[in-house]
């Protein structure tokens, strides 16, 4: 698959670049990339929820009454978990969500990912380019020019650049990714891919 690399101002730079069929060009998977967007999702979770026991909740432990005679159940203290502020039985308890997931399927999943979005002519190549100071009315300038403003978008760079970071860090349907950080999730929930002309090589070559 071909795409013309696009300037900053949305015109035709007159290069084009090849997408690498192994990457941009396969038959999606659709269960990979389930299995990696639920991994990607489960860990990013805190894992702090937190609820007390009988043992933790601060109530006097005195019994309210005898154990027999009083015409009712036998309570030992307020702590117990049918009474108004007394522990939780089976509450939440911290733990880790983190899953591991093998390497072949992350990246089946990823190219699967890419493959769909170049199947549906939402990838864009635009020459390399810096930014002198950190300006989001420029940036958005930008993603008007190529036409992907409207849109939720990842732009994703060959290497950190501090100033288009920060240029979009206030924009919520953009973000701006590194190669190095670009996953399945991010690509799917994404509605086009921006790359800067680099960024699909150093994929290919992951690949090979």
């Amino acid at each position: 698959m071909k795409l013309n690399v696009l300037k900053i101002d949305g015109t035709d730079s007159g290069k084009q670049v090849v997408l690498d069929e192994k990457v941009f060009g396969i038959t999606p998977n659709d269960h990979a990339i389930y299995l990696d967007v639920v991994q990607y999702q489960a860990n990013q979770r805190q894992g702090t929820s937190k609820t007390k026991d009988r043992s933790e909740v601060a109530y006097s432990t005195k019994k309210l009454g005898r154990q027999k005679g009083g015409g009712g159940a036998r309570h030992g203290s307020l702590k117990a978990n049918i009474f108004v502020g007394g522990g939780r039985v089976f509450g939440p308890k911290p733990r880790l969500y983190l899953s591991k997931l093998n390497k072949k399927v992350k990246s089946l999943a990823r190219c699967s990912a890419l493959s769909y979005k170049a199947q549906e002519n939402a990838i864009k190549i635009v020459e390399p380019f810096n930014m002198e100071a950190p300006k989001t009315k420029e940036f958005l300038q930008i993603l008007a020019n190529i036409k992907a403003g409207d849109r939720k978008v990842l732009f994703v760079l060959p290497q950190n650049s501090d100033n288009i970071f920060l240029s979009s860090r206030n924009l919520p349907e953009v973000r701006v990714i590194t190669v190095d950080e670009i996953n399945t999730y991010a690509v799917m929930n994404a509605n086009s891919v921006v790359m800067v002309d680099g960024v699909q090589d150093i994929l290919a070559e992951r690949v090979r």
